[in-house]
This record gives structure tokens, sequence and C-alpha cells, in this order.
């Protein structure tokens, strides 16, 4: 099952260090959203990645940078919902409904369906979905390897996902709780607990 690190909303001094290392430990993918900032921050993160890590990173705004860093892809959202014209490339979207999971995965690589479980970041996000519920989209063929979990994902969630047929699992707050990206400079506790995540990923 894939394993896909949504990014903070904030930029800070470790940030590429930490995806460097994620990625060395078998991160698949690198979302990288970044709400409301400038794309000359998105430009100086992404110059401090190695570039053979750069073809994993898809970014939610500012998609020029797809081609000028020859990254993954582009993820669509409600603020950004449509691909620059004669876009050519991977394309991801946010979904939050079975019924948008029916109508709108059409043409898209793969799609995020949240929440799955409860929120860590959000508290107040809960679970969107029964047990019956998910079950019912795996039997109708709508969750398959290219519908990814968000929302709650932690190692003890993971394993779960599996049965329902999902291809990966999006994990955000699960991990970067472990940091303090204000005054935090070891990281070590994010990469010890991204390996308890791979493990229960499979």
């Amino acid at each position: 099952m894939k394993l896909i690190l949504l990014s903070t909303s904030d930029f800070f001094i470790e940030e590429d260090k930490i995806i460097k290392a994620l990625f060395e430990e078998g991160l698949d993918l690198l979302h990288l959203r970044k709400p409301g900032s400038e794309p000359i921050y998105s430009e100086r993160l992404l110059t401090l990645l190695p570039d053979e890590w750069l073809g994993r990173v898809v970014v939610h705004q500012h998609f020029y940078l797809k081609e000028e860093f020859q990254l993954r892809g582009i993820h669509l959202s409600p603020q950004h919902p449509t691909p620059p014209r004669n876009y050519h490339g991977q394309l991801s979207r946010s979904l939050h409904s079975i019924e948008e999971l029916r109508t709108q995965r059409e043409g898209m690589d793969y799609v995020f369906l949240s929440p799955v479980f409860d929120s860590i970041t959000y508290p107040e996000r809960h679970a969107a979905y029964t047990h019956q519920q998910l079950y019912d989209a795996t039997r109708a063929g709508l969750i398959d390897r290219k519908v990814m979990a968000a929302g709650g994902i932690n190692a003890e969630t993971l394993p779960q996902l599996a049965d329902y047929g999902f291809g990966g699992a999006v994990v955000l707050g699960d991990l970067w709780t472990r940091f303090n990206i204000h005054s935090g400079l070891d990281f070590k506790d994010i990469i010890t607990h991204f390996r308890k995540l791979r493990k229960a990923a499979g």
C-alpha cells in the first residue's frame, strides 16, 4: 500500500531535510500543499531537494512548478479545480463523499477520499463513512488501487485500509505532530514513527 505525505501548511527550516530522509525511508509521494503561500517559498524548498526525489512530488497550487521542476503531477481542489490549459501529466483530486467518488474520479490518476477515520489534525472532522458504506463502495468497484484514504491515518488504522481495497493512505497529523516545526531540530521521532507506518502499510 502506498504512503503519501501531505506537507504542513507552513514552511520551516528543517523541512527539506525531513522530506529527503522520508524519501530515503520509502515514502512514495509528497503532496506539497501550502495554502495562501507565495510561490517563491515553494521554489526554494524544491531547489533544496535532491533531483532524484522531485519526480515524487505533487503540487496543490502554483501548478507551473510541475514543469519547472519536473515534478510528478498536480492535485486539484475546490481552490484550484482545473488544470492549466493544455496540461499533460498526472492528475489527482480530493473527494469527500461516496457520491463524489462515483462522479468525479474519471480522468484522475488517483484520488483522495476523506475523512475515512476521525481526523488527527482537525478534531472537529469525524469519519464520514461507516464500515458498511466503505465495504459497499468496495464491492461496487468504487474503492480500488486508485483511491487513497485520508483522515485519521496512523499505525492502528492503516491495516484496515487493505481490507477495503484502498491503494494507499495519506498521512498528515500522525507524523507531523511528532516534530515542532517552530523550534525543532532533531527529527528522529518522525523517522522512527514513519518506519512503523511503513511496516503497518505492508
